[in-house]
């Protein structure tokens, strides 16, 4: 089921979903933690950052996961999502770089790459949490709406909206790659826990489909109502649409 945390602003947002996670690492020093990029988890991030230079955490034994990687990209390419990674949490924390693993964007044959990262995920042995963050479409990680819910890594065509939507990160729109690697929701769906974070009004209807909507791949974050551990932390924003047609979901 869903458990929904309020948050009154991004900074608290950052803060509280940065504890669920701190608490995991501390409670499980080798934690197999399943990671995100794009603009919503940064705050998490650096709340991660703070709590490493205090003394708080350590990273020395974690591994970690990524949903997704940009097809075609190499990792010292500035927009690929391992550069953002590195630059965002990996390189301010102990973490060895050797037990970071994210899809390889610059593999061309998709069906290897996708049989190796899912090798990958089988290796691990179970993501402990896997932070989220949910595309204007429902989407999570790069599994865009579609007929069926994706079940291992895939290679997807990224759509028009997705393409807009990250162009703010790219000189020009036709900068943004058109495929990416990304984890299936089914293996999304085998974390032990699941972290959801969601800001800004722009997220407020999409929230609302995912937590209180029909189970549908056509939003593709509405699967996340079946798993047995799933929080989703919002801030005031992203839950106004939610708080006016389904108050009873937030808990």
């Amino acid at each position: 089921m869903l458990k929904i945390i309020k948050a009154k602003d991004y900074a608290d947002l950052s803060r509280k979903a940065a504890n669920i996670i701190a608490a995991q690492v501390i409670l499980k020093p080798d934690s197999v933690l399943g990671l995100a990029t794009g603009s919503s988890p940064i705050g998490l991030y650096k709340e991660l950052i703070k709590g490493y230079e205090a003394g708080d955490l350590d990273f020395s034994k974690v591994r970690t996961v990524n949903l997704d990687e940009y097809r075609g990209l190499t990792p010292d390419n500035d927009q690929s999502y391992a550069y953002f990674m590195n630059e965002n949490l990996f390189k301010h924390i102990n973490i060895d770089k050797a037990n970071t693993n994210l899809p390889d964007g610059t593999e061309p044959d998709a069906e290897k790459e996708c049989a190796r990262y899912d090798a990958v995920l089988e290796s691990m042995g179970g993501i402990d949490i896997q932070l989220l963050g949910i595309g204007l479409n429902g989407h999570i990680g790069f599994n865009e709406p579609a007929a069926a819910f994706t079940k291992g890594t895939n290679c997807v065509d990224l759509k028009a909206s997705t393409i807009e939507a990250n162009s703010r990160f790219f000189a020009t729109i036709d900068d943004v790659p058109k495929q990416a690697y990304t984890m299936g929701i089914g293996s999304i769906m085998k974390s032990k826990k699941v972290l959801l974070v969601a800001n800004g009004e722009g997220k407020a209807e999409i929230i609302y489909k995912a937590c209180c909507g029909p189970i549908t791949p056509e939003v593709p974050a509405s699967i996340l109502q079946l798993h047995p551990d799933a929080v989703v932390v919002a801030d005031e924003a992203a839950l106004k649409v939610l708080m006016e047609k389904c108050p009873e979901a937030l808990n």
